[in-house]
């Protein structure tokens, strides 16, 4: 698949992109972290994280915004969620916002869609409000935690973030 400027389109994912987000879910999942665990550990993790059900309850919160990139062809390739900060922060601030998830297809990375990802996922928890922001990274994702240190994160905590029965260490990320 040849991608092009013109090739793709960035648009708020509907409730009706529940399946296809479930499948993209899980795919850039296991893509990104499926060697850390054991196979019994993924799949539980999938079967909970990632269903079409999971995913329409996401789909249909207003407080959180879902952005997917498509391929003209109809194929979701990345996206981004973000909406109310989550994660287990102490003095949690009201209208704390989070960078919940940021993926996109390793086939496609170096094309500059994370970033176009974030710089909209960012201009929506603005819209909403959302201020300080956060985000939860794996403590050994050196990339990402580049990437998200040029947006002006640093670190401010750790938790653990249980993937089946394996428990990863995290890093919570402030900006």
């Amino acid at each position: 698949m040849t991608l092009t400027p013109d090739s793709i389109s960035i648009r708020k994912a509907t409730p009706a992109d529940a399946v296809p987000m479930a499948e993209l879910g899980g795919a850039t999942f296991t893509e990104t972290f499926g060697h850390l665990y054991p196979p019994e550990d993924l799949q539980n993790f999938l079967a909970t994280s990632h269903t079409p059900e999971s995913w329409a309850r996401s789909l249909n919160d207003p407080t959180r915004g879902v952005f997917v990139v498509e391929h003209q062809s109809g194929r979701k390739i990345g996206f981004i969620a973000v909406g109310a900060c989550k994660l287990p922060v102490e003095n949690l601030e009201a209208q704390a916002g989070e960078i919940q998830q940021l993926y996109v297809l390793a086939e496609f990375h170096n094309l500059r869609l994370g970033r176009r990802l974030m710089d909209l996922g960012l201009e929506w928890l603005a819209s909403q409000g959302r201020a300080p922001l956060y985000i939860g990274v794996w403590s050994e994702n050196y990339g990402a935690q580049r990437f998200y240190e040029r947006y002006g994160f640093s670190k401010v905590g750790e938790y653990g973030f249980p993937v089946g029965k394996t428990v990863d260490r995290e890093f919570i990320l402030k900006r």
